[in-house]
């Protein structure tokens, strides 16, 4: 560091018996020997996990997991989907089981516009659960 000596903020965390036991399993297995490191990398992935929602450009996947049995979840995913044909690129449907199936649908665009996307698909009945993963565009 040339001799100069970093600024930071130091603060403390409250960790429930469960999530503390959890952190320490994840140090081991990954070979990180701070909890102040392990704290960072978190906080550094919950904030690229979640800048995309304030505003700009972004470009990522969007997880949907959805029970095929309820009648007319397909064609309300599709139509949806078809609405926001600007910034979807491409999609993917997996089956998981006999009743449950995944879209892996790429999107890039305006950030408005894909929580509006991801608000739709939510509230469509037999999704049980959508999980955006988005990262800023340049």
């Amino acid at each position: 560091m040339n001799g100069k000596r970093a600024h930071g903020v130091k603060f403390g965390v409250y960790l429930n018996e469960d999530l503390d036991k959890g952190l320490r399993e994840c140090m081991k297995t990954l070979g990180i020997k701070s909890r102040s490191r392990a704290i960072q990398e978190a906080i550094q992935l919950f904030i690229a996990e979640n800048k995309w929602r304030l505003k700009g450009r972004v470009a990522g996947v969007i997880g949907v997991v959805y029970n095929h049995d309820i009648r007319g979840v397909d064609e309300k995913l599709t139509d949806i989907q078809h609405e926001y044909i600007d910034i979807i690129i491409a999609t993917l449907h997996v089956h998981l089981t006999r009743e449950k199936c995944m879209l892996a649908i790429l999107v890039r665009g305006e950030s408005q516009v894909i929580r509006d996307l991801v608000k739709k698909i939510n509230s469509v009945k037999g999704v049980l659960f959508v999980r955006p993963m988005l990262l800023e565009a340049i």
